[in-house]
């Protein structure tokens, strides 16, 4: 495993508590509104729906399925939450709404379990350690190994995929998010003693690093390859502007799962791609002074065109995605101790400009608004008109682990 470095990242011994007292104030606040959230029902459809996970048109919280793929952000949140403030009540919430998630440790029918079980078994096992929480990560890490092909040499991630600008349909789509998914196999292989998990990890995120990333430093977000030769056939877009457009949330998949990869292994290439990855948010042109990014760096320009059928093609306005500036911030925060110099400098102040931005008025909710949630001004999935301007759980999630992470540097305690 790689070793985290924080060398001399912070002097000022007043600055210093000015920062833990930023990243105090917004835990406190996430527990707030969490302690609300929870004593608020779903309403209609939803009223079945366990795990918050957005904000209807009418205001009120959108509940979700274990078996949706941002199921497991509302626990892992919770323990989070819990282990920083030693909350009691909010550790027994996340314990229940954790044991909630059992029944997704069998769950085969696409690549999410990761996200689902490791921010949910994943962090409880790290917070509050039982055996049993060992052999339900191994069972997960299992489940999604049956997605894995050795012709390939991927984990499959959609059953399927229609191109947006025709009637193609792709048998072996691999979207980036997938990335994200491979920390759950490498937990599976410590666990456990059996590299089978961890091998499968490696093996998706060489693969990655071949076809995925363009020579920017961008990533396609689906990559397509043959399920009979392995053969890689073409990058598209599902959730981006266009094709050959950086889907922002997308380039932090990418930050993040990288970093997780070189953390795992130490192999100097997955931290070259994390860097690359890194490199390209933080410096493109079309990122704001806040560094909160538009959902995609090239949405509306010239040379980046939707598919026929994505609903991308009628958007006249822009919108940001604070979900993918919270992944990126948690990420970089990471990452920024891996890396020496300059560099390391600029990866850690990057992240915590993106926290005060998030934590600033113009993205934090008020007590009691935003359904409960805590950051407003995400984007799910234009190209489906779906989640457009809205909270998602998935950003919550994020925006507490970075500063949960940063609390443990300002306190030169280990990450992990």
């Amino acid at each position: 495993m790689a070793t985290l470095l924080f060398a001399c990242a912070f002097g000022n011994t007043q600055a210093q508590e000015t920062e833990k007292s930023f990243i105090r104030e917004n835990m406190e606040f996430a527990a707030k509104q969490y302690h609300l959230m929870m004593k608020t029902p779903a309403q209609g459809k939803e009223r079945k729906g366990l795990m918050p996970h957005s904000m209807r048109k009418d205001g009120t919280v959108s509940k979700g399925s274990i078996y949706l793929w941002t199921s497991g952000f509302f626990p892992g949140s919770l323990w989070y939450l819990s282990d920083f403030l030693g909350d009691k009540p909010l550790q027994d919430s996340a314990l229940v709404y954790t044991r909630y998630m059992e029944p997704v440790k069998t769950f085969t029918d696409n690549h999410d379990i990761g996200f689902m079980m490791y921010c949910s078994y994943g962090n409880a096992n790290r917070f509050a350690p039982k055996a049993a929480y060992n052999d339900i990560l191994i069972e997960s890490a299992k489940s999604l190994c049956t997605r894995f092909s050795p012709v390939t040499g991927v984990i499959k991630s959609w059953n399927s995929w229609r191109s947006w600008n025709d009637e193609t349909r792709f048998e072996y789509p691999v979207i980036i998010d997938n990335m994200m998914n491979l920390e759950l196999l490498f937990a599976a292989s410590r666990i456990s003693g059996d590299d089978t998990y961890k091998n499968v990890a490696v093996s998706h995120a060489l693969k990655t690093s071949k076809y995925h990333i363009r020579k920017d430093g961008s990533f396609y977000h689906i990559a397509m390859y043959d399920p009979k030769t392995g053969d890689f056939i073409k990058g598209e877009t599902s959730q981006g502007y266009s094709d050959n457009s950086a889907w922002s949330r997308g380039q932090g998949w990418a930050i993040y799962g990288f970093t997780v990869v070189y953390r795992e292994t130490g192999d100097k290439r997955f931290l070259a791609t994390a860097e690359k990855a890194a490199d390209y948010y933080i410096n493109h042109p079309n990122l704001p002074a806040d560094k909160v990014a538009w959902w995609d760096f090239n949405a509306h320009q010239e040379g980046f065109t939707p598919g026929i059928r994505s609903n991308a093609r009628k958007l006249t306005a822009n919108y940001r995605d604070a979900s993918a500036a919270a992944l990126v911030a948690s990420a970089l925060f990471e990452l920024s101790g891996y890396v020496k110099g300059k560099k390391s400098e600029l990866y850690l102040e990057t992240a915590k400009k993106i926290l005060h931005s998030l934590g600033s008025e113009k993205y934090r909710a008020k007590l009691g608004e935003n359904a409960n949630f805590i950051i407003m001004h995400c984007t799910g999935a234009i190209p489906q008109n779906s989640e457009i301007d809205v909270p998602l759980t998935y950003a919550d999630y994020y925006f507490i682990e970075a500063l949960h992470r940063y609390n443990k540097i300002l306190n030169h305690e280990p990450l992990f």
